[in-house]
């Protein structure tokens, strides 16, 4: 069945690139309803805005959806992993300025909270997409694919210079609490060198070294160091996840990205949505709603995360 969280839950926090502090608070939402976002600043115009594939607008170092009056909300790839990874189909998510908080780079204190809360089964059943046959999308050297599977199965591998990352390759079902207990602690990461350019095009202002890994060739400059060996990897499969739940239902299928991100993941789901034959909408029953991402996530996966 479809669920929702329980009760209203709020984050206070700043938004990596516009440096500014926002409050936003994910509220129950009823059977169907998916995820939508509302910008409680904007009176003048529409201020709802659909998490779906097909409203994004800027992939550029986050993933941003815009509506038809032009009302965004930029980097939501970690609260839409969040709420996938811990089961939650339908919610309505306030926000009080044009980026989600950024928090300490990972989904976290989203999970956190969205556990702590707990959640409601509503009386609906959870429709999947069900990948029939394999779509890629390939630009340079980054490639993306979708695969049949009969759980979502996300795998990722990363090449970069810099020697504290270098290459990294890990892959997992996303279903039996995986996303809680081994990514959504995994923070965003960058070089050194590229914040130093960022910066100087005005770019990142709320960003720092306690909220992402910092890397600088062979050293970890964010203090305390990597929470896992393989965390920037991790990071990227909390990314796709994020941006695969932009589907509007949960996908049943094998997830590959080679040197993918935002951008990747979102022309896939455009390639996909272009093939009907690629894909079905399916009733899951019990056996196929237990594999899906969030289901059989326990308090022990909770608690966990939180020590």
């Amino acid at each position: 069945m479809q669920n929702t969280i329980k009760s209203s839950v709020t984050f206070t926090g700043t938004g990596l690139h516009s440096g500014r502090v926002v409050r936003m608070t994910i509220h129950p939402a009823s059977a169907e309803y998916g995820i939508w976002f509302r910008r409680t600043d904007v009176e003048d115009r529409d201020a709802f805005v659909p998490a779906r594939w097909d409203a994004v607008t800027d992939t550029r170092l986050n993933t941003r959806i815009e509506n038809a009056d032009g009302v965004s909300v930029s980097t939501i790839e970690h609260v839409m992993a969040a709420l996938a990874g811990c089961g939650v189909h339908n919610a309505l998510i306030e926000i009080d300025g044009p980026e989600v908080p950024l928090l300490d780079g990972s989904s976290k204190a989203f999970v956190l909270s969205i556990l702590s809360h707990g959640l409601r089964r509503l009386d609906a059943p959870v429709r999947a997409l069900r990948i029939l046959k394999p779509v890629s999308v390939r630009q340079g050297d980054a490639l993306a694919t979708l695969m049949p599977s009969d759980a979502l199965r996300i795998e990722f591998h990363i090449d970069f210079e810099d020697a504290a990352i270098g290459q990294q390759t890990k892959g997992l079902n996303m279903s039996n609490g995986a996303f809680v207990r081994e990514l959504c602690d995994s923070r965003t990461f960058c070089r050194q060198a590229d914040i130093d350019a960022m910066r100087a095009r005005g770019l990142i202002a709320g960003g720092s070294v306690t909220s992402a890994v910092v890397v600088d060739g062979e050293k970890v400059v964010t203090p305390g160091g990597l929470r896992h060996a393989d965390e920037p990897v991790r990071h990227k499969m909390l990314d796709a996840l994020g941006d695969l739940t932009l589907a509007g239902a949960p996908i049943l299928g094998r997830y590959v990205g080679h040197r993918a991100g935002h951008a990747m993941t979102n022309k896939l789901l455009r390639a996909l949505f272009a093939d009907p034959t690629a894909y079905e909408l399916v009733e899951c029953d019990a056996a196929m709603a237990a594999r899906l991402p969030g289901a059989g996530v326990s308090q022990a996966d909770r608690a966990a995360i939180a020590a």
